[in-house]
């Protein structure tokens, strides 16, 4: 079975050292390790990817023993495996201005497309509240009046609804890269309304517009801490317009349908278990 430990914590030595010896002398194989050691911010965070062997204690008491070590260390550690078949992955589904990403999501969810269970809905602002009310989602205000979000409110809420997927539907904004470790190895996915490596940043339509491109699109990626980084893509979407095309409707086309539609193919691929991410980078493994 494939598990992902992840922890963060104030930098010091040895950190790695009880986490690596015990899950290399229960018999597990590493398969990746990542390791993060920022000295001016002092902050250290790796990433721990196993194949933990059958004959080995559960995952749970795995997970206990990582705890244990975490209150020993002072870091903030999670043990994570994919849900097995006879469990739907936990997504949590994370909004700003626009309705309309969320909205598909859930809409493929009732419908069958996505086979994942929605236990939570963010927002930095309450425009999206009114989704999660009509699906019967519970919702958590994040944001304070001027939409800066709480993030470690953020990750309480991730960890109280025991989240295996968080999905950014058009949230518009950064998350840290504390949060990022925190659940990294293909835990985050996002929606990001412009082509990836080309248009990265807020205003993706707008520097294709002044490029005078005629093809637009969205791109479906996993996070890492650095911000749309460019090997993690999922799934990428586009669409064309004609000539002399003015920039709000095709703003209005991406985020419409284009956006949404993307979204929906994206997620998909990573509950049907076609893609993971590995060293950074996605790789296929062929579905569940």
């Amino acid at each position: 079975m494939q598990v992902i430990i992840t922890a963060v914590g104030p930098d010091n030595r040895g950190l790695a050292d009880p986490i690596v010896h015990h899950v290399s002398t229960s018999g597990a194989n590493i398969s990746e390790i990542q390791m993060y050691d920022h000295d001016a911010e002092r902050i250290f965070a790796m990433l721990l990817r196993i194949e933990w062997p059958g004959d080995s204690p559960s995952v749970d008491e795995l997970r206990a023993k990582m705890n244990e070590i975490g209150q020993q260390t002072g870091l903030s550690i999670r043990t994570w495996s994919r849900p097995q078949p006879q469990r739907k992955p936990r997504l949590a589904i994370c909004t700003t201005y626009r309705p309309e990403p969320a909205l598909a999501v859930l809409r493929a969810i009732r419908d069958g497309r996505i086979k994942a269970d929605p236990v939570v809905m963010l927002g930095n602002r309450s425009a999206v509240q009114g989704v999660a009310e009509q699906f019967d989602v519970d919702w958590q205000m994040v944001g304070d009046g001027k939409g800066n979000p709480d993030n470690d409110r953020m990750v309480e809420i991730f960890d109280e609804y025991d989240v295996d997927y968080i999905v950014l539907a058009r949230y518009m904004r950064i998350l840290p890269a504390s949060t990022c470790w925190r659940f990294a190895g293909g835990r985050i996915i996002n929606l990001h309304h412009g082509l990836l490596p080309p248009f990265p940043g807020f205003r993706p339509y707008q520097d294709a517009f002044e490029h005078r491109m005629l093809t637009y699109g969205a791109t479906i990626h996993f996070i890492v801490p650095e911000l749309d980084a460019g090997n993690q893509t999922i799934h990428q979407g586009t669409f064309t317009v004609t000539p002399g095309t003015p920039l709000q409707e095709i703003i209005r086309i991406g985020e419409s349908d284009h956006e949404p539609t993307c979204l929906v193919e994206g997620l998909r691929r990573v509950v049907d278990r076609e893609v993971e991410l590995h060293f950074h980078r996605v790789v296929a493994t062929g579905g569940s």
